[in-house]
Formats: structure tokens, C-alpha cells, sequence
């Protein structure tokens, strides 16, 4: 039985799981593709953002490079006007701190500063020719069409970013700006309207971790999109979604896929438990009702059997003393009664199954039916060699029931004691009051009932497997109405019991107290 019972679960487990595991698998697969795509739209989205302020940064350069470039060709070679014409365009913008234009070879110089118009070249000219090669790169882009505008690396002059472009015949020009003036006059405009209310975006000093304008306070480790400014390389751009992040976003949407396959696999292992449940049950009661229907069989044949072969013989005059005739009337009458008790009891059971059983309830002395079921067991016991006793309350014990149902339910544990008894056949009746309620207690010195067999007892056709069960005969009845019949009159019943060392069945009944 166990064996097909495992084999179902496994198939019905395999049947159910299966797909669920492939959908979990394909759904996480997809799922990460999924998430790989919505973070590089998202990337691509923050990068063209970005994107769009450093091309507002150089474009504001060229227009600078464009004014410069007038104010040469209008000065015709004099400096003291090229100096005039482009101290005009210091007033335009805070940024600039010194311009210096050369020519190829940095010796034509036009220097020019905010505060005046000394030429301390000495500062730039020493720059000119640390970033030679970069200048004649530009050279050759000046020559295909194109002017580029090149941040320079500089070591001697602190806290300045130098542009450098290339003007017509070859003079080079060299814009020295404040970083932070540069960001705060022509950046903010730019950047507070690409943030809106979507967006959170900083500029950061990369090289000293050090903030330098931000639309919203935000921590420099949470900007996880960052690109350097083109014209000032040791500043940084970063933006943030205000709302969330990208990881945010990609671990909401994961954690909410997860949850759910989660979930789902969570359901579907419940459902599976209770379909494998459910089958191992029904299959279970098949194999009970088919052994039921065995016993019952035996059960019937034997005393069946047994009156015809006696009958038999005392109708032919076989029994030659009355001896012989009284024992073999003996034999049929004990045979017939057991018939009888085993009819009775299916058709009890049949009724309880139709919802047909009905109750007289009354008030009785619980006393007096057990001390009834004694005297009229006590014989018939003694004769099997069995100790039978009854230890009963001192005073009555009053009870709302039907005594032909609660005799019927100590009957049958009293049946069950002597089926299942042991070497040592000793059976114990008691009644007494335990706080509001009052009992009746079967115990016997019989085989015992294990721990993990204790609850399955009261299942219909359910007897406990074990080599006694081959040769002890019943039906799997009796423990079942007992049940019935003790939930019918709002009681309990309870049991002590370990296998060799006997059982106890306490029935409780609610008191009526007048």
C-alpha cells in the first residue's frame, strides 16, 4: 500500500511542480533580460541628459571663441585694441580670469587679465609647451575644417581650467576660467531645467570629493550615473532620479517577480500537498473498506458456520448425551450473539453514515448505567478468566443522554479490552467527577496502542496493523461509533495508552447540575 501510495504523490508532485518550475525559471531568465533592458534605456536616458549639459557647456565656449576671434580680426593686428575689444567680453561673464593669445611658435604673445593688462604671460607660456603636442593636433583639426575646444592639463596654475582653440593664421588662443565661477554664471540655468522635479543633478570636484552645486541635497556615492564635464575634466556630472534609482527600479520590479513566483510555487506545493493528501486518503479508505469488507465476511462465514455444522448435528441426533447437546446449544447461542452484535453494529454504523441515528436524551445516573453493563458482563467475562472491576463514584453522577448510546460506547470499549488483550487479562470499570464534568474510564492491561496510531483510531474502518490484527477478529466499527456517539452528547474522550503496557479510554459527559 505504501509503495503506490508513494509513487501517486511523487507522480502527482512531478505533475504539478514541473510546470511550475519551468515558468519560474523562464520567467527569472526573462526577467533579467528584462531588467538589463529597462536599466540601459534608463542609462541612455540619463546619459542624453547629461549629454545635452556638457553640449550647452561647449557650446557657450564657442560663442566665447567666436567673440575673441572678431575682436582679433577687428583689432588688425594691434594689441592694444585686441586688449580693449576683449576686456569688453570680461564684463559679460565672471568665469574668465586671463586670455592669452600666440602665435605657433609662443612668442607673438597678447596676454590679458581681468585687473589689468600687464603681460604676466610667464604663468601660461610654460603651459603652452607642456601640452604641445595636444596644440598641434588642434593644428591639424583647424586645418580639416573643424575647431575643437581642448581643456588643458596644467600643474602650475591651481584652480584654473585653461580652453584652448586655434584662431585663423594660426594663433592659438588660451581662455583660463574659475571652475566654480564657470559652473554657477553658465551652468545652473541649464541644469536646473534639466532636473524639473524629475531629477536631482550635481557637479562635483572629483579630485577633492567636494560638492559644488546640487538642485537637491543628495549624497556623492548615490549619483550612480556620472560623466565628467568636457571642459572640465576634474569636475563631475552627476543626475538621480528623484522618485528612484535605477537599481531601485530593477530591484522593485525583481523583488515584486520574485514574490510572485514565490508565491505561486508556495500555492501550488500547498495545493499539491492537499490533492497528495486527498488521494492517499481516498486510497487509504479503498484499501480499509476493502479490508472491512474481508473481515466482515469472516466475520459473518465463522458464526454462520459454526450454528449450521451444530444445528446440524443436534438435528440429526449426533449429540449422544445431553451433555454434548447443552454444550453444542451453548456454542450456537454464543455464536448467534455475536452474529447478532456484529448485524447490529454495521447497522448502527449505516445509520450514523445516513444521519439516521437519533438520541433519547434524558437525565440518567451515569452510575447506574455503567454498574448495569458490570453486572450483566461480569459473568461472561469471569468465564473467559478475565479480572473484571468496577470502582464507581461515591456519589451520582447526573447526566443529560441516552443510556442504550452511552451503554453501546462502553460495550464496545469493553469489547475492544478483551480482543486486544494480553497475559494479563485485567479489566477496570470506573466513573467519577472530574471539575464541572463527570466519566466513565475503560482500562485494560492489554497490547497498547502506539503514540502515531493514537489518532487515526477513531477513523472508520482504521484498526491498528500489527500481527494481532490477522488474528484478532472485528470490523473497524466499534472505536468509530464510540466517537460518534460521545461528540453526539457534547463529551470528550481521551486515551493513555503505550504499547505492552495497556490502554485507558475515559469518556467525559457535562454534568447536570440542579
Amino acid at each position: 500500500m505504501t509503495k503506490p501510495i508513494k509513487k501517486i504523490g511523487l507522480f502527482f508532485i512531478i505533475i504539478i511542480l514541473l510546470p511550475v518550475l519551468i515558468f519560474a525559471f523562464h520567467a527569472l531568465i526573462t526577467l533579467n533580460q528584462t531588467e538589463k533592458d529597462i536599466e540601459e534605456i534608463y542609462k541612455s536616458q540619463l546619459e542624453s541628459i547629461l549629454y545635452s549639459v556638457n553640449q550647452y557647456s561647449d557650446d557657450i565656449v564657442r560663442s566665447w571663441s567666436v567673440k575673441i576671434q572678431s575682436a582679433v580680426d577687428e583689432g588688425n593686428g594691434n594689441k592694444n585694441t585686441i586688449r580693449k575689444k576683449i576686456g569688453k567680453i570680461f564684463q559679460d561673464n565672471n568665469a574668465f580670469k586671463y586670455i592669452l593669445i600666440s602665435d605657433s611658435a609662443f612668442k607673438n604673445n597678447i596676454f590679458i587679465n581681468k585687473s589689468s593688462v600687464v603681460e604676466n604671460n610667464y604663468l601660461l607660456v610654460p603651459v603652452l609647451k607642456e601640452n604641445k603636442l595636444s596644440i598641434l593636433r588642434l593644428f591639424k583639426l583647424k586645418a580639416s575644417g573643424f575647431i575643437k575646444i581642448e581643456p588643458l592639463k596644467i600643474n602650475s596654475i591651481e584652480n584654473l581650467q585653461l580652453l584652448l582653440f586655434i584662431l585663423d593664421d594660426n594663433q592659438i588662443c588660451i581662455i583660463a576660467v574659475d571652475p566654480i565661477d564657470f559652473v554657477k554664471a553658465n551652468l545652473l540655468g541649464k541644469i536646473q531645467n534639466v532636473a524639473h522635479d524629475e531629477f536631482i543633478v550635481s557637479v562635483d570636484d572629483s579630485s577633492h570629493n567636494q560638492n559644488i552645486y546640487s538642485t537637491e541635497t543628495v549624497n556623492f556615492r548615490d549619483l550612480k550615473e556620472k560623466k565628467n564635464l568636457w571642459l572640465i575634466p576634474q569636475y563631475s556630472l552627476g543626475i538621480i532620479s528623484k522618485t528612484k534609482t535605477i537599481e531601485g527600479l530593477v530591484k522593485e520590479r525583481t523583488n515584486t517577480s520574485v514574490y510572485f513566483i514565490i508565491n505561486l510555487g508556495i500555492l501550488m506545493v500547498i495545493v499539491a500537498w492537499f490533492g497528495y493528501r486527498n488521494i492517499k486518503r481516498e486510497v487509504n479508505l479503498a484499501q480499509i473498506k476493502s479490508e472491512f469488507v474481508s473481515n466482515v465476511s469472516h466475520e459473518l462465514r465463522t458464526p454462520l458456520a459454526l450454528i449450521s455444522m451444530f444445528s446440524e448435528t443436534l438435528s440429526m441426533g449426533r449429540a449422544k448425551s445431553e451433555e454434548k447437546r447443552k454444550e453444542y446449544y451453548n456454542i450456537i447461542q454464543n455464536e448467534t450473539e455475536r452474529l447478532s452484535k456484529i448485524v447490529n453494529k454495521i447497522l448502527s454504523f449505516s445509520k450514523i453514515e445516513a444521519g439516521k441515528w437519533k438520541y433519547n436524551f434524558r437525565r440518567v445516573d451515569l452510575n447506574v448505567i455503567i454498574q448495569d453493563i458490570f453486572k450483566n458482563y461480569k459473568f461472561h467475562l469471569n468465564q473467559k478468566e478475565f479480572v473484571f472491576n468496577f470502582v464507581p463514584a461515591d456519589k451520582q453522577l447526573i447526566i443529560g443522554a441516552d443510556p442504550e448510546a452511552v451503554s453501546e460506547a462502553v460495550i464496545n470499549l469493553i469489547d475492544n479490552a478483551v480482543k486486544y488483550c494480553s497475559d494479563d487479562k485485567n479489566i477496570i470499570l470506573k466513573t467519577g467527577r472530574e471539575d464541572i464534568r463527570f466519566y466513565v474510564e475503560v482500562e485494560d492491561s492489554g497490547i497498547g496502542i502506539s503514540a502515531s496510531e493514537q489518532k487515526k483510531i477513531f477513523e472508520k474502518f482504521y484498526r491498528v496493523p500489527g500481527e494481532n490484527v490477522h488474528n484478532t477478529k472485528g470490523t473497524g466499527l466499534g472505536l468509530t461509533l464510540v466517537k460518534h456517539i460521545v461528540d453526539a452528547h457534547k463529551g470528550e474522550i481521551k486515551l493513555i495508552s503505550e504499547p505492552g503496557k495497556g490502554s485507558k479510554f475515559r469518556i467525559y459527559f457535562p454534568a447536570v447540575i440542579d
